[in-house]
C-alpha cells in the first residue's frame, strides 16, 4: 500500500469515481502512514474518527451516483491557522492552543462542499511567523528527505506532510514564501495564488496585505484541481471579489512552445548556493528545449521591495498582536516575540511610506511582466538548512537563514503575483531543489501550463524520500 500514498489526486479520484478505490480503503491507509510517521511531527491534530465518518459518507455518496468531482473522497489536511468547525485551531501558539473553530474558513469550506476529507491540521511556525517550523509549542517539524533538516516554513508542516505521504493535499498559507519555501524544501509543488483569487475569510492573519491561501500537492495538475475548487469571489473577503475563475485544469494543455519566460538575472536573484546553481541552469536547458524563448530580465528595485515587505509585514503582523505581546510576552517563543517587538517600533511614516511603494511596484511590475508568460527563478537560493542552523553561506558570506529563505519569494507576495514552486532536482547533500515561475496578475492558467509542461518532462515529482527511522 506504500505506493497508494504517494499517488495524486488525478490518479485516485479516477479510481474512487470507478468505484475500483474505496475512500474508507484509501483513508485508513493513509492513517496507517501518518502514524508510521508519527516522528516528522507533520500533525497538531489528527481528526481520524471524524474523517471514518466523512469517508463513509462520500463512499455513500459516490456509489449512489452522486459524484461531486475530483477530490471526492480524497484526504487532505490544513495549516493549523485555517479554521475548521468543531476542531482546535492553535496556530501553532501556546496563547490559542485551546481554541476551537464554530465555523470553517472559506477554504475549508470550499473543500467540505467538493467531498474532500478532513485528515488533520498540520504543524507551523508560531502564528507563521517564521520559516523554519521549528515550533517552541509543539516541537519541530523534521523534513522527510533528511529527519536533521528543516521542512521550511511557515506551513512546514504541510510540505512535510505531502512528501512523506500523508495525505495527497495540504492547504497553507504564503506571507512571505510560507507556501513555496516548505515546497521548494520538501520537494513537492507549492502554489501561491494571485492576492484575492482565494478568500482569506476564517484564516487567522499574519499581514493582510501580503496574506495568500494556497495547496500543496504532488504534481501541478493536482494544484490546478484544488485552486478549482477554492477559488472564487466571497463577499466576506472583498479582495477576492470581481474575478473570475477559469477552468485550471483545462488550461494546463495549453500548448506553452514559443512563450517568452524571462529568467532573473539581476544581482539580487543570482545570488545562489553552487549546488542550487547547477540544478537552476539545467532546468533553463529544460524549458529552452521544451521551445519556449528565454530572455534575461533584472526584477525593478528588488533591494526597495525587499525592505518594503519587511516593514508591511513587521506592522501589520504587530498590530494583529500588539495587546497578547504587552499582557502575555511569555506565551511566544523568543523568535516570534522578537520580531512582533520589532513591530511596535515602526512608525505610522515608515508604514505608510512602504505601502507607497508597494503602490508604485504594482504599477512597474505590470508593465514590466507584460511581454513575459512567465518569470523564473530558483525558489530558495539554499536547500534544506539543519533544524537549529541560524546561518547560511551564501555569496561568500554568512546570511541568517530566514533572510536566505525568504530573498527569492518575498517580493512576489508584496506585489501579489501568482507563483508556483516546483521540484528541479537535488542539490550536493541530496536535498530537494525547487524552481520558481512567477505569472501574471489573475493569470494562473498560463502558469501551470508552463509548469505542467516542464513538470512532464522531468522525473523530479516522481521521486519519493526514504521511510523515517523507527526510533524518531
Amino acid at each position: 500500500m506504500t505506493d497508494l500514498v504517494f499517488r495524486s489526486v488525478a490518479e485516485l479520484s479516477g479510481e474512487i469515481r470507478t468505484g475500483a478505490l474505496s475512500p474508507v480503503t484509501l483513508l485508513e491507509t493513509v492513517l496507517a502512514r501518518v502514524e508510521r510517521c508519527r516522528g516528522l511531527n507533520a500533525f497538531i491534530t489528527v481528526t481520524a474518527d471524524a474523517a471514518r465518518a466523512e469517508a463513509r459518507d462520500a463512499e455513500r455518496e459516490i456509489s449512489r451516483g452522486q459524484y461531486r468531482g475530483p477530490l471526492h473522497g480524497i484526504p487532505v489536511s490544513l495549516k493549523d491557522l485555517i479554521d475548521t468547525r468543531g476542531v482546535r485551531c492553535t496556530c501553532g501558539s501556546r496563547i490559542l492552543a485551546d481554541r476551537v473553530a464554530s465555523a470553517d474558513a472559506a477554504a475549508a469550506e470550499r473543500l467540505r462542499d467538493a467531498g474532500a476529507v478532513l485528515l488533520g491540521k498540520n504543524a507551523l511556525h508560531e502564528f507563521a511567523f517564521g520559516i523554519t517550523t521549528n515550533n517552541p509549542h509543539f516541537g519541530p517539524t523534521r523534513n522527510p528527505w533528511g529527519v536533521d533538516r528543516i521542512p521550511g516554513g511557515s506551513s512546514g508542516g504541510s510540505g512535510a506532510a505531502v512528501a512523506a505521504g500523508l495525505g495527497p493535499v495540504s492547504l497553507g498559507t504564503d506571507t512571505g514564501g510560507s507556501v513555496r519555501i516548505p515546497a521548494a524544501l520538501c520537494g513537492v509543488v507549492g502554489l501561491k495564488p494571485t492576492y484575492g483569487r482565494v478568500s482569506r475569510h476564517g484564516v487567522f492573519p499574519l499581514s493582510w496585505t501580503l496574506d495568500h491561501v494556497g495547496p500543496l500537492t504532488r504534481t501541478v495538475e493536482d494544484a490546478a484541481l484544488v485552486l478549482q475548487a477554492i477559488a472564487g469571489p466571497d463577499p466576506r473577503d472583498p479582495s477576492t471579489l470581481g474575478q473570475s475563475v477559469p477552468d485550471f485544469r483545462a488550461g494546463l494543455r495549453t500548448s506553452v512552445a514559443r512563450a517568452r519566460v524571462g529568467v532573473l538575472a539581476d544581482e539580487y536573484h543570482q545570488e545562489m548556493a553552487d549546488d542550487v546553481r547547477s540544478q537552476f541552469r539545467a532546468a533553463l536547458e529544460t524549458l529552452s528545449a521544451l521551445g519556449l524563448r528565454l530572455e534575461e530580465v533584472r526584477f525593478p528595485r528588488p533591494a526597495e521591495a525587499r525592505a518594503a515587505a519587511q516593514a508591511v509585514i513587521l506592522a501589520e503582523a504587530s498590530s494583529v498582536h500588539e495587546g497578547w505581546v504587552r499582557e502575555r510576552p511569555g506565551d511566544y517563543g523568543p523568535d516570534t516575540l522578537d520580531l512582533l517587538r520589532q513591530g511596535l517600533f515602526l512608525t505610522a511614516t515608515q508604514y505608510l511610506r512602504a505601502q507607497k511603494v508597494r503602490a508604485m511596484m504594482l504599477k512597474e511590475i505590470d508593465e514590466f511582466l507584460r511581454p513575459y508568460a512567465v518569470l523564473v527563478a530558483p525558489t530558495t537560493p539554499v536547500a534544506a538548512p539543519a533544524i537549529g542552523q541560524k546561518t547560511v553561506a551564501l555569496a561568500g558570506r554568512e546570511i541568517e537563514v530566514r533572510g536566505a529563505m525568504t530573498r527569492l519569494v518575498r517580493l512576489i507576495n508584496f506585489v501579489g503575483l501568482p507563483a508556483i514552486s516546483v521540484p528541479c532536482g537535488f542539490g550536493a547533500d541530496g536535498l530537494p531543489v525547487g524552481l520558481q515561475f512567477i505569472g501574471r496578475a489573475m493569470d494562473e492558467s498560463t502558469l501551470l501550463a508552463v509548469a505542467h509542461a516542464y513538470e512532464q518532462a522531468t522525473p523530479w515529482h516522481t521521486r519519493r524520500p526514504p521511510d523515517p527511522p523507527e526510533h524518531l
